[in-house]
């Protein structure tokens, strides 16, 4: 019998959705900072903003040898880094506004999310001096997380495709938070069906 391949891009099977993916212009930089138990998740979402966004770039984390490159892009003096986590002294998306002014346009926020599960994220910015200097930033006032697709998902969080769609939303670039969260919409309602070898269907 003849095993039909998932997708290479989106993993799914029976259900591909690769040309639901939109083309986003969103010029602001986004890093996953994965962990390694997220490599080969198909509940994954961080791969949606991948596929998305021009300029969203994912590196493995490792608590003894930081990656280089993102070393690089936090050092550069292009970007102000911000690590997206409700850490004590983390300041609000309100916060953010009013600190990001329009002298500041030669400087591009670079976002840095912890593609981890809740309790894998603490432990990675606790297990990360490089990572501590850097200012964090919390999102609130965010909508219920629509991620159902993880039994330890805890009430309150949002997965990482959603803190990119607030992220977004936050900048101003809600036609381009509109169409990620369009894209991770269908990417939750075909999760199960073609997990379950069936076809989609509305």
């Amino acid at each position: 019998m003849t095993t039909t391949p998932a997708c290479p891009k989106c993993g799914f099977t029976h259900n591909c959705i690769c040309d639901q993916c939109p083309t986003l212009q969103s010029q602001a930089h986004f890093v996953l900072l994965q962990h390694p138990n997220e490599q080969h998740k198909d509940t994954n979402t961080g791969k949606l903003m991948q596929h998305s966004l021009p300029h969203c770039e994912q590196y493995t984390w490792n608590r003894v040898e930081p990656p280089q490159a993102l070393l690089d892009l936090i050092a550069n003096k292009n970007y102000q880094p911000w690590v997206v986590f409700p850490h004590d002294e983390a300041i609000t998306g309100e916060q953010f506004r009013a600190q990001t002014t329009p002298r500041d346009g030669n400087i591009q926020p670079l976002f840095i999310l912890l593609d981890a599960t809740w309790q894998e994220a603490k432990k990675m910015l606790r297990k990360s001096k490089w990572l501590n200097n850097l200012p964090c930033l919390v999102l609130t006032n965010t909508a219920p997380s629509s991620y159902q697709l993880r039994r330890n998902q805890q009430e309150g969080n949002l997965c990482t495709c959603e803190v990119g769609i607030e992220l977004l939303n936050l900048l101003g670039q809600s036609q381009d938070a509109e169409q990620l969260h369009t894209y991770f919409t269908h990417f939750i309602s075909v999760f199960h069906a073609d997990k379950s070898g069936h076809r989609y269907q509305k």
